[in-house]
């Protein structure tokens, strides 16, 4: 027995509107990265100041939002080269 299958080959293409949104979300989440950890190691630095604490959860706010749009800016660029909205 012989099997034939016909396999249809969509071209897929990026959309590059969103694929320029998402490489927007990794260009703010790169100084996020350096500028969060700089401000826990500034905070960790100067603990005999009454600051400290808020300091240090600012830096932990601004390294979440790294990971938040890194995160989100990976996801918007697979969106744009996998999501095949052309129907």
């Amino acid at each position: 027995m012989q099997y034939t299958t016909a396999i249809s080959y969509q071209k897929m293409g990026t959309d590059r509107e969103v694929l320029s949104k998402g490489v927007q979300y990794l260009a703010w989440a790169l100084p996020l990265m350096f500028i969060g950890p700089s401000v826990i190691y500034n905070a960790f630095v100067n603990k005999n100041n009454i600051w400290h604490y808020l300091v240090l959860a600012i830096g932990i706010a601004i390294c979440f939002g790294a990971v938040f749009l890194m995160f989100k800016g990976v996801q918007t660029i697979v969106k744009s080269m996998f999501d095949n909205n052309d129907d």
